[in-house]
Order: structure tokens, then C-alpha cells, then sequence
């Protein structure tokens, strides 16, 4: 999901929407104490079980890269079971769906066991949930808290009032995705949470990474969490609904959702995940993991959201992403969805062409976007890019057979993942996309860890996806027109995209609008 208004919606909104919405204008936020992470110790069994693994690995931290959507639904249900202390969890979406409730069963089944969890959202998804976001902030042992958050806490013209009249604060959000359990593990990456994000949609599912993390990293990544939570740019739900906040919601919300949860448990997507014995894998991979201390938590400044002038100062994972560039001696593979480098970004990647490193990007084609804006701000750049040099591949929008071992499997299917492999052995993974909103607008986190078995893994992943089966290369043709090819052939304008989304792309391409992409 993407924070895209158009033109038509807010001229609509000028005639009709303002005598139907209250003043805009936020609470107070209150006098909040300082909180910090509660720190590992050696009680609970997510200590023991870890500290085991670190005690062979002295000063160093696990990395294990996560692609397979039920393993990584697997991992977070899981790691939330086995917690005994505390959960720590930051997300931009959580659906309301399958994957989503049984996810907020765990958070409510920990709390009962007296675990602490404090759960931060981007209200940009999380204001359609407020009720059980109230509700749950009811609970002795679940904090809620929400980032930069609208006013107006229902109602579809409120909340597209309040983007209008207050779009310059609206217009940032937090991206970051974070899930850590007991201050011992943690999950991080490109996932949101939803039926998409797991493999578990009916529909289009997306492809996507994240780091499951042990080790020294995952106090860093929980240090970063206390930054957003201790921000002025986050509120508790106690200022934003205070008249849902109490036990009665509380209630309500367990006995609606009774019924629900039910089913969810008893959905084919559990019953699969059950028998391909995804929660043994996971205890087997724990012996897996990619020890190194050479790592990295990129995150930027929470402080980013507020119409800051300073807002590429306080973006350090663009920091870190130009520095990897630069630093890159041989190669640069790089995997980004939403794909718009704009000027400086079509420089940094063909000079570093120039200078004798091969650099190749996979994004979604346009058959496979699911924000077609997006891909008319892309296409712009791709003859400046393939003209310096640069390889670029399209990811195709359906794929072969279900597969449990890749990324392979939907009827339709979209790139989601955000990462990248250096020289082969620096990898990473993150939610920065290569555009303009997550440079300017969105805050956001990356992960960078050096480690030649990962960098090979990942490699394998960047070069087993832009097969041609999976993906169109783009080049240009002796006329210095665009061409896609694949195993079947080469096509000369964009393929599987229909007129209406080429019109669209286009539209977007020649509108002024490339600093919201």
C-alpha cells in the first residue's frame, strides 16, 4: 500500500466533504515517561535456547534470510508462543484478515501469560482498525500506540478531508517493520502484515525478505524500536480514543472475534502451514544462522515526519544505501519494487556503472505493479539507466506451480522486497524502496550484514528470479527504442499490460508528481 491522493478526490472533498468533518486539528499529546525494551536475561526459554547459539558465537550476530511467506508467518506466530517477557512489534499495515487476526490472537494470548507488548502501527492502515486497536490498549499488558495519526478516528471523508487540509504532515509515514520477542529475536525486513505478505491470499501475493535476527543486532533493532515509541510523533490511543479504552471494548472485541479466529484456525492456509511442519523447520534452522559482526541497523529519524527541511539529513538508511554503492568494488544487485531513482539516483548507479562495477536492478513490470503511478515515475529513467550501462529486469505477474521453497507460487503475483547484495557478500534487506517517498517522505530501516554465504544466498535469489521464465530483461534495440525479452521472444512495448494501465503509467509519467512517488 502506498500514500497516493488525486487531484479529482480532493476537488470532490472541496464541494462536499468539509460541512462533514470536524476540526482536524490533533489532541494533546500527553506527558508520556521514557520506556525502554526490557533487557535479555536468562529466564525464559527464548534466552536459553538463544544464548546457547551465542555462547559459540562470542561478539557476533545470527542472520538467516527468511523468503518463504508461510515460514515467515511461521516464525513471527512462533517466536510470539514461545515469548515470555516481552513483545516489541512496529508495523506501516496489519490487515484485518487471516494472517492478521491470528497474529493479534498471539500478541493477546502472550499478554494473558503476563507477557508486556507494545504494539506501534502507521495510522495510514491502522485508523480502519481503531476499535480493536482501543480495545486491545484496554488490556493491563498491551501498550497501543500510533504514528503521526489523523484526528479523525472513523469515517472515509474525514480522513480524506484531513490528508487535504493537513497533507504536509499526512504525507510522512512510518515504513519500518519490526518483531521481536523477549529481546532475544527478532524479525525485520520488507513484510507487513497480511494474507499478502505470507503467501496466503487468493488473489496476488507479494515477494518478499526479511532478516530473522539473534544475537547483539537485536538489542540495536530494539533501541531503534524505543526511538519510535518515545517519539512526539506517536501517540497512545488513550489521547486519540479515549472512550474505547476500557474493559468493555476489551470485551466486546474478544466475544466478535470468537467466532473469526475460529475459523481462521480451522482455514486451509493453518492446515498447510501445520502439515509441512514449518514450526519444526524453524527449530531446525536455528542452526542455520550466519554468524558475522560485521552488521549494520539502519534506521532513520523518527523526527523525519515532521516537515522537517532536514529530512534527507535524518534519512540514514539513504546514508548507508549511498555508501554501500560507493563502496561497492565489483557489483551491485539490487531488487526494488517501486523503482523511481530519479536524477540523482540514475547518476549514483551509472557512474558506479562507469567506474567498472556491473549493477543490475529487478522491479516490477508493468503488468506486476500493484501502484501503476509508480511505474510511469520509473519509466522515465529507464533509457538513462540501460544507456549507462545498467542491467534491468521486469518480474512477470503470474508464476509456475506452488512451490513451498521459493518465492514462486500465486496465480499473480508482485514484487515486494527491498534488497540488495554487494560484491557478493554485503546484503541488504530493509523497507526502503529506490523513490522518492521513502528518501524524503517515509521513515524508514535497512539491515546490512556482511557475510559471504548470505551474499551467495542472495545472489542465488537475484539471479533465480530474473530468469526468463520469472522475468523480462529490458534493453534497447539499434533505434534506441525499448525492448523486452524472455524465452518466447522480444516485445516493444511493455507486456500483459493492458491499455488502461499503460495510459495510466503514462498519465503519471508526463504529471508533476514524481517527489509523492
Amino acid at each position: 500500500m502506498r500514500f497516493c491522493l488525486i487531484a479529482t478526490t480532493f476537488a470532490f472533498l472541496f464541494m462536499v466533504g468539509a460541512p462533514m468533518v470536524s476540526d482536524a486539528k490533533l489532541p494533546d499529546r500527553p506527558e508520556l515517561a521514557i520506556e525502554t525494551a526490557q533487557a535479555p536475561s536468562t529466564t525464559t526459554q527464548l534466552d536459553q535456547f538463544i544464548q546457547t547459539e551465542m555462547d559459540l558465537h562470542p561478539g557476533q550476530s545470527g542472520f538467516n534470510l527468511v523468503k518463504n511467506g508461510e515460514q515467515a508467518f511461521a516464525l513471527r506466530a512462533m517466536s510470539a508462543h514461545l515469548a515470555e517477557r516481552s513483545l516489541d512489534v512496529q508495523y506501516y499495515i496489519w490487515h484485518n484478515d487471516t494472517t492478521g487476526r491470528l497474529l493479534a490472537r498471539e500478541l493477546l494470548m502472550a499478554a494473558n501469560r503476563g507477557v508486556k507488548v507494545r504494539l506501534l502501527l502507521d495510522d495510514l492502515d491502522a485508523r480502519s482498525n481503531n476499535f480493536a486497536l482501543a480495545s486491545l490498549d484496554a488490556h493491563p499488558n498491551i501498550q497501543v500506540r500510533i504514528f503521526n495519526p489523523f484526528n479523525s478516528r472513523k469515517g472515509v471523508f474525514g480522513k480524506m478531508w484531513e490528508s487535504l487540509t493537513q497533507f504536509k504532515r499526512i504525507n510522512h509515514r512510518m515504513h519500518n517493520k519490526n518483531w521481536i520477542a523477549d529481546n532475544r529475536i527478532a524479525i525485520a525486513g520488507g513484510r507487513n502484515i497480511g494474507d499478502e505478505y505470507f503467501d496466503a491470499s487468493d488473489e496476488v501475493n507479494f515477494y518478499d525478505l526479511d532478516y530473522a535476527i539473534i544475537g547483539p543486532a537485536v538489542e540495536t533493532l530494539s533501541t531503534s524500536f524505543d526511538k519510535y515509541w518515545n517519539s512526539i510523533t506517536v501517540y497512545p490511543m488513550t489521547a486519540l480514543s479515549p472512550e474505547l479504552v476500557n474493559s468493555e471494548s476489551l470485551a466486546q472485541l474478544e466475544n466478535n472475534a470468537t467466532t473469526l479466529l475460529n475459523n481462521d484456525l480451522q482455514s486451509p492456509y493453518v492446515k498447510v502451514i501445520l502439515e509441512s511442519g514449518q514450526f519444526n523447520k524453524i527449530i531446525q534452522q536455528q542452526k542455520s544462522y550466519q554468524w558475522t559482526s560485521e552488521w549494520e541497523i539502519l534506521s532513520d529519524d523518527p523526527l523525519k515526519a515532521l516537515k522537517d527541511k532536514n529530512a534527507l539529513q535524518r534519512s540514514n538508511v539513504l546514508s548507508g544505501f549511498i555508501h554501500a554503492v560507493n563502496s561497492a568494488e565489483s557489483s551491485i544487485d539490487l531488487i526494488s519494487p517501486y523503482f523511481v531513482p530519479g536524477k540523482n539516483g540514475t547518476t549514483l548507479l551509472t557512474d558506479a556503472q562507469t567506474n567498472g562495477r556491473t549493477v543490475s536492478v529487478l522491479t516490477n513490470s508493468l503488468a506486476a505493479n500493484d501502484v501503476v503511478a509508480v511505474h510511469g515515475g520509473y519509466s522515465k529513467y529507464r533509457k538513462p539507466l540501460l544507456k549507462g550501462g545498467v542491467k534491468l529486469y521486469e518480474l512477470k505477474p503470474s508464476m509456475s506451480a506452488k512451490s513451498s521453497n521459493s518465492w514462486f507460487g500465486s496465480s499473480g503475483a508482485s514484487l515486494h522486497a527491498k534488497s540488495g547484495v554487494f560484491d557478493h557478500q554485503n546484503v541488504y534487506v530493509g523497507s526502503f524502496n529506490l523513490d522518492p517517498r521513502s528518501v524524503s517522505l517515509n521513515c524508514e530501516q535497512g539491515i546490512m550484514v556482511k557475510n559471504s554465504q548470505l551474499g551467495q544466498q542472495m545472489l542465488g535469489i537475484f539471479n533465480t528470479v530474473t530468469q526468463p521464465q520469472y522475468a523480462w530483461q529490458v534493453t534497447l534495440d539499434k533505434s534506441n527504442h525499448l525492448t523486452w525479452t524472455d524465452q518466447n521472444g522480444i516485445y516493444t512495448r511493455d507486456p500483459e499490460a493492458k491499455f488502461s494501465k499503460r495510459f495510466k503509467a503514462f498519465l503519471t509519467r508526463i504529471l508533476p508528481i514524481e517527489s509523492q512517488l
